[in-house]
């Protein structure tokens, strides 16, 4: 067979989430999702599930009324909160550094312009304080934001640990490094490797597209001057093509990044992918490359298991080289600047 270590992955996947997921959420919130047990162990002994559970009881309900509240009016911010936590954890660790919003940080980066929801988690942080000054670290809230906007985007529910720290040190041209969607294969796996995530984990979030746009500005050269050919990506559906040449005729507008579904938290990416209709070349190469291509299948019509392994990669995503010692980071009183030392 082919491609026996990828499937083996799949398959140990599978019979894990078969024989430990939960039928439900525990908690009057979200008693309509899906639950995912503490299968994975905490990044380190100082993270905790219930790490607020006598300083802050109210957190987490902050946090979850706080984004229904932002999604109701605004249903794309849910994708662009997913997308927030993955930049974040993808250059420092997920230690909030990209919130912090000063000349020559990861936010003023040029890659970072197109980010949102900084004011969505001020106002998580400002109820937070009020109730809890002092206690819970913007990183935590960030991490805990993306779970719930992926319940509220109709994804998996599951359980963060929490105790991370707020980091003191944020540039902007190590925000370079986050992959924007014109990597090759064994870039993204490479960069995703040096997290600590595999090949699964690289599929299964980039899976996250199911939800989301992008600016037309990301994908001007497939449509029209692929590898410098003057042409379009012929890995583009004719009709797709045609499609995204009138929607795209200014590379400021927007375009959604699952054609099909673009409000539902659901595999039709992966479908998408096997009709050639992947926005970003990231997407599509998924599909070309004997590494990922196995797993784009079984996701393609494997719903429940995309759902339980999204909810496990994430987790692992929000442990990537967190902070937790009173010497590493800090509990930051605004999310947008380090605490003032006297």
């Amino acid at each position: 067979m082919k491609f026996p270590s990828i499937w083996v992955t799949l398959l140990l996947s599978i019979t894990v989430f078969q024989l430990l997921v939960c039928s439900s959420a525990k908690t009057d919130d979200y008693d309509d999702f899906q639950a995912l047990p503490d299968l994975l162990p905490p990044a380190d002994d100082y993270l905790s599930f219930n790490y607020y559970h006598n300083t802050c009881p109210q957190f987490e309900s902050i946090v979850h009324n706080t984004l229904r509240k932002w999604v109701t009016d605004d249903y794309t911010i849910a994708a662009s909160l997913l997308r927030l936590h993955f930049h974040d954890c993808s250059v420092r660790g997920c230690d909030a550094s990209i919130l912090l919003n000063h000349d020559g940080s990861e936010r003023k980066a040029q890659v970072s312009k197109t980010l949102r929801g900084f004011e969505l988690i001020d106002e998580i942080k400002a109820q937070i304080e009020s109730k809890c000054p002092k206690t819970v670290s913007c990183a935590d809230i960030l991490t805990a934001a993306a779970r719930d906007a992926t319940v509220a985007a109709g994804g998996p529910y599951w359980s963060v640990p929490y105790g991370r720290k707020d980091g003191l040190t944020s540039v902007d041209k190590e925000a370079e490094s986050v992959p924007m969607g014109h990597e090759k294969i064994t870039g993204l796996i490479e960069f995703f490797q040096s997290k600590g995530l595999n090949v699964l984990d690289l599929v299964v979030l980039s899976g996250a597209h199911t939800i989301g746009r992008s600016s037309c500005g990301s994908i001007q050269n497939r449509l029209y001057n692929f590898n410098g050919t003057a042409k379009a990506d012929p890995s583009l559906h004719p009709k797709y093509l045609n499609f995204l040449k009138r929607k795209c005729r200014w590379a400021s507008e927007y375009v959604d990044l699952d054609a099909t579904s673009p409000k539902k938290f659901d595999t039709n990416y992966y479908t998408n992918l096997q009709q050639k209709m992947g926005l970003l070349s990231t997407d599509q190469l998924l599909l070309s490359d004997s590494r990922t291509a196995p797993l784009v299948t079984a996701f393609s019509t494997q719903s429940s298991v995309f759902q339980h392994q999204f909810a496990a990669s994430m987790v692992k995503l929000g442990n990537v080289q967190v902070l937790t010692g009173d010497d590493e980071g800090e509990i930051r009183i605004n999310c947008n600047r380090v605490n003032n030392k006297k």
